[in-house]
């Protein structure tokens, strides 16, 4: 460090290796040097990358102070940089009160509110609609913000190695978002001088030039040290160059690697310096994705060469041996250099204290990563930091660390939106804009925050209620339209509450204020939960997000429709990270790959190695394209890449480090990270001494129980009494083709549930055909009129009616002039109910009709929605419907409607869409199972009733009155339903092996 007694030649910049750690290495050079006398610390500023940064080093002095006994001391004055990826601000120091010489910066709420407004004057009917919009907005703030890091202004898109590039290497997509960036830049531009105001990002560099400046011309009287900070923005090097000049300064970089090749730092690129005979700072060939290229960038724009950087020669106390650096150093080695990976001794490729660790899913590595957390936990003053950037693995840990009472906090915290206040507020936005859809409208009810205390059990003993006849296709729009369903629920006291309290979100759909819409938003939250909604963090966080939007969105006056409020508000609420109130085990640290930068632990476990997780996706900028990025001097998509594999760099320099992935994700197979996948190549024929084996042994049988016995096919055997049902005809056929489900129906009574907002069963759609023709076989009357009538009394959505509508009309039409057109028949029954005696079982049915044929006999006539049952289906006895109201008729089943006679004729009549061209609706046709009018399948016509009772009786002595089982798909071929595969747990036990 210098001694700040004497002007020094050159910067001071020094380097801290992985192995060394950097906030405790920081702290072991920084107190010899500024603690000799009681103010000694108190008089040094650090500039630190961000507020996390800074409760890293905060931990180091306190860790350093308490080994060496020290009870108290004075801190360091601690400036935070301002991390941009972390959405924070300068601190004081850089941006103090009254710096009026530097105008304000726009807020970015009412930037991305404002430039939504711009773009849609720009784009005109080009404009995307809704939602879009503002998506589009985001990022075109975003491109903004990445020029204006880079102190590129919109008059260098002008400039003519971008323009050279218009016609000759752009396609037409990327020419017309230069133009419209460009054009909105102007229109933007003009907006803030009349504001008198700039972008965020601008403002910091003006702040960063101006400390320049100031210190360059009057240096401080007090040391300065920027530590940790790796951001290459030109304005921000700039400052680190004056800092580094400083009589008391010095800038201290992370794992800067002085013990690279020449060659190797060559083979790195241009990183930003320009070519010998101009040209842009970055070529084709920069190898962005290496994790000391953004080191070399820095240094190359504040003028440094890596020979004038020093290692730095203090360590801290949870150091690894020197060798590891090396080792790490060799990992991350470019393709050319790489190849000495080929003659690389062996002792040249130890990683001793690493571990490599793969296990078969996300649920099985987040078991293993916990196994690994407590083990190290039981030895005394063990630190432990779980490192990844997937933030659903963070939480499945976090979960399976609760089995041992280890509270840990995933610092990274959660978007807004996920949280539970966050998802509150959207389901009250998804209930405004789809008109109280179910789903939603059920959710949003049953939500744990609503009704808190002791009036939550009869509020929810309510929604259930109501949840229940609400089930199956969706009902009319609105909350109207549920108040006959709360009545038939008996629940209508409490639905009219409901109803006065989500009155407020209806309404047209006609553009409204985003503001007004918070506010209304925002009352009815309030009115479900009362201070419920704001009173943990993440309500916290909603209040300040939603009075962010609300006071923004009124001073721009943007205008939007209900339907867009949801995805409006997820997308601004996906950009805040709800962070937990720290409180969890001291000794264990779950971190995002920002939030573990300058931390350090003796077991560091890097989690989600894989492709898309670690390194993410490279996101290809939408607007410039990757030419224009680098004619303008900016960074390409796989510069993140590089940033993180430093990230992993870094924390392969911990004592002990064990890399985890899964093989599967929830997409299918995963990729093994690029990084990860090096380090297998250095290992080489080592790799297996590196395997780690015991945990996911561990954690494969952490849960492991004894083997149950193999479930067996069902086979029921109730008594004798249980089963003398009455039977109806359509169970009948259940019953020969799967007795089970016979017996969960009609024994059981188990019926099964429509989910909410459910697609229309083909039983609602032939309930609505029956009662369609009913009414108009007892009334008469123009039958499309009545179909419209039922379908309005019906009251269901209009998407449902509109789908189903249609077709109806068609099939319908083709009943009628089928019934018409046929004068030797003569419909004298319809949707009425018979029975019959036969060995002492009722049998019951609803035919749905009966013509009177011209030879006094009767036709059966069943409608089917769909396909009837094929004539082989019939003849197996399958579908036994048609021939057992046949002899219903026949032995006066229907007498009490004035039917005597035999029934000669069965026919299926169905209203899907005809097999033939011949039907001029094109729906509809008429199928029999008897073997009449030259086909060559079916039953003949004087055995098809004969056959009937046949299998009748068969089904009655063997299960109704006999004592067979009622054996689970008995009858695997027969066609039947899935409401009880379940329920026999089918897939445990079909297809196996007796």
């Amino acid at each position: 460090m210098p001694d700040g007694k004497a002007s020094r030649p050159g910067p001071q910049v020094y380097s801290i290796a992985a192995h060394r750690g950097f906030a405790d290495a920081l702290v072991a050079g920084l107190v010899p040097r500024y603690a000799e006398d009681g103010l000694g610390l108190a008089r040094l500023t650090l500039l630190l990358p961000s507020t996390r940064a800074m409760r890293t080093v905060s931990e180091a002095f306190i860790r350093h102070f308490g080994e060496i006994g020290v009870k108290g001391m004075l801190m360091p004055r601690m400036a935070a940089i301002g991390d941009l990826d972390l959405d924070e601000t300068l601190g004081s120091l850089l941006d103090p009160l009254g710096a009026s010489d530097i105008p304000p910066a726009v807020d970015p709420t009412y930037r991305w509110l404002r430039l939504a407004e711009v773009l849609r004057d720009v784009m005109g009917d080009d404009a995307p609609q809704g939602a879009s919009l503002f998506v589009l907005a985001r990022e075109t703030a975003q491109t903004m913000d990445r020029l204006l890091v880079e102190d590129i202004g919109p008059e260098e898109l002008l400039q003519d190695r971008v323009l050279d590039l218009f016609d000759r290497d752009l396609a037409k997509h990327w020419q017309d978002n230069l133009r419209r960036f460009a054009k909105v830049q102007q229109f933007w531009l003009a907006e803030l001088g009349e504001r008198g105001a700039l972008d965020a990002a601008a403002r910091r560099n003006r702040l960063f030039e101006r400390a320049a400046k100031r210190w360059k011309a009057e240096p401080p009287a007090t040391p300065i040290v920027a530590a940790g900070v790796t951001s290459a923005a030109p304005a921000l090097a700039r400052l680190l160059r004056v800092v580094s000049e400083l009589p008391q300064g010095a800038v201290i970089l992370p794992d800067l690697d002085l013990t690279m090749d020449a060659a190797v730092w060559e083979e790195l690129g241009r990183a930003g310096a320009p070519a010998a005979s101009g040209g842009a700072p970055f070529a084709k060939d920069d190898a962005v994705t290496h994790p000391q290229y953004h080191l070399k960038l820095l240094l190359n724009r504040m003028g440094v060469s890596r020979d004038e950087i020093q290692p730095w020669h203090r360590k801290g106390s949870g150091a690894a041996r020197s060798e590891r650096s090396h080792a790490v150093s060799a990992v991350f080695l470019p393709p050319e250099a790489s190849k000495v990976w080929v003659d690389l001794p062996s002792e040249k490729r130890h990683l001793s204290g690493i571990r490599l660790m793969e296990l078969p899913n996300p649920e099985a590595e987040a078991q293993a990563v916990a196994l690994a957390v407590r083990q190290a936990l039981a030895e005394p003053e063990r630190r432990v930091a779980v490192i990844t950037p997937d933030r659903n693995l963070a939480r499945r840990v976090v979960h399976h660390l609760r089995r041992w009472n280890i509270e840990a906090d995933d610092s990274a915290g959660r978007p807004l939106a996920q949280t539970t206040a966050g998802r509150l507020f959207l389901l009250l936005a998804e209930v405004m804009g789809t008109n109280a859809a179910p789903v939603p409208l059920m959710a949003l009810l049953g939500h744990p925050l609503v009704r808190q205390g002791e009036e939550r059990r009869q509020w929810l003993r309510d929604l259930r209620a109501l949840e229940r006849k609400l089930r199956g296709s969706r009902p009319a729009p609105g909350l109207a339209a549920i108040r006959p369903v709360a009545r038939e629920a008996q629940v209508i006291d409490w639905w009219e509450e409901v109803e006065a309290l989500l009155g407020p979100l209806a309404g047209t759909d006609d553009p409204l204020s985003l503001a007004d819409c918070l506010d209304t938003l925002a009352a009815v939250g309030e009115a479900l939960c009362g201070e419920a909604l704001w009173a943990q963090e993440d309500g916290r966080a909603l209040s300040a997000t939603v009075e962010d939007l609300r006071q923004h969105a009124r001073a721009v006056g943007t205008q939007i429709r209900r339907a867009d409020a949801h995805a409006i508000l997820t997308d601004a609420m996906d950009q805040v990270a709800v962070r937990p109130p720290y409180g969890g085990h001291p000794r264990v640290a779950i971190y995002g790959l920002l939030e573990a930068r300058m931390s350090r632990a003796d077991l560091v476990i890097c989690a989600g190695l894989n492709e898309g997780s670690w390194p993410g996706r490279p996101s290809v900028d939408p607007l410039l394209a990757p030419p224009v990025l680098r004619a303008l001097g900016v960074p390409g998509a796989d510069f993140r890449i590089g940033l993180s594999a430093h990230d992993l760099a870094g924390a392969l320099g911990a004592p002990e480090v064990l890399l985890s992935r899964s093989e599967r994700d929830a997409e299918g197979p995963a990729i093994p990270s690029r990084f990860l996948l090096r380090v297998k190549a250095l290992l080489g024929e080592l790799l297996e001494r590196y395997e780690e084996r015991d945990l996911p042994r561990l954690a494969e049988r952490i849960d492991d129980a004894p083997l149950e016995p193999r479930y067996q096919r069902p086979e029921p055997m109730p008594s004798a009494e249980e089963r003398r049902e009455r039977i109806s005809v359509t169970a009948l056929d259940r019953l020969r083709s799967d007795p089970y489900q016979f017996y969960a129906s009609a024994i059981l009574r188990l019926k099964e549930l429509d989910g909410l907002d459910a697609e229309p069963t083909p039983a609602w759609q032939g309930q609505l055909a029956h009662d369609i023709l009913e009414h108009w076989h007892e009334h008469g009357g123009s039958l499309p009129d009545i179909a419209k009538a039922k379908l309005t009394e019906m009251d269901h959505h209009p998407l449902t009616r509109a789908l189903w509508e249609p077709r109806l009309m068609k099939a319908l039409e083709w009943v009628a002039s089928e019934i018409e057109g046929d004068m030797d028949r003569t419909p004298v029954l319809w949707e009425k109910w018979g029975e019959i005696e036969h060995r002492g079982v009722t049998i019951f049915g609803r035919i749905d009709r009966l013509d009177r044929l011209a030879d006094g006999t009767f036709a059966v006539v069943d409608y089917k929605t769909g396909s009837p049952p094929s004539g082989s289906q019939v003849e197996a006895g399958y579908a036994l419907q048609l021939g057992t109201l046949g002899l219903m008729v026949g032995k006066g089943g229907f007498a009490k409607h004035g039917i005597h006679g035999a029934a000669s004729a069965f026919e299926y009549w169905s209203l899907a869409k005809a097999k033939s061209a011949t039907h001029e609706t094109g729906f509809g046709y008429i199928e029999t199972p008897l073997k009449i009018s030259g086909k060559r399948s079916g039953i003949d016509p004087e055995e098809f009733l004969p056959k009937a009772a046949d299998y009748l009786d068969d089904a009655l002595s063997r299960w109704v009155l006999g004592d067979e089982p009622f054996t689970a798909r008995l009858n695997p071929d027969a066609p039947g339903y899935d409401t009880y595969d379940q329920l026999m747990r089918l897939d445990e036990w079909q297809g196996r092996e007796e």
